[in-house]
């Protein structure tokens, strides 16, 4: 991998931890720093959201409270040249998931384009 593959894979990784802090998600304003403005997400649930109605869950500030997510297994890919796909394993209380994100650079930085979540035994 290159240092610009490398640089662009950490850079989404490193937004993807952020918006795994339940610090961050409790504050409206760096979720939408993180999410493009076109942000879906196919849920656990199979439930489609978008930026609005992720904010709609996360600005109510419990989930600060929350307790963090285990995270392992996390790689990423360079598709082209501004796009980063990562895919990991998440295990929250319990509840253990794959995890599939894809970033994108814009302006104003590395933001959230797309994310689905599959339940796993």
């Amino acid at each position: 991998m290159t240092d610009v593959s490398e640089r662009a894979v950490q850079s989404a990784i490193d937004g993807e931890m952020r918006l795994l802090d339940p610090g961050v998600r409790a504050c409206q304003a760096r979720v939408l720093e993180l999410l493009d403005p076109d942000f879906i997400e196919i849920g656990t649930s199979g439930r489609r959201w978008d930026v609005e109605s992720i904010l709609t869950v996360t600005s109510g500030g419990s989930m600060s409270s929350e307790s963090p997510v285990k995270v392992s297994e996390m790689t990423g890919t360079v598709l082209a040249p501004g796009v980063v796909h990562l895919t990991y394993f998440t295990d929250h209380q319990g509840r253990r998931a794959w995890r599939s994100s894809l970033w994108r650079l814009t302006a104003t930085g590395w933001r959230m384009y797309f994310h689905q979540a599959t339940l796993t035994g």
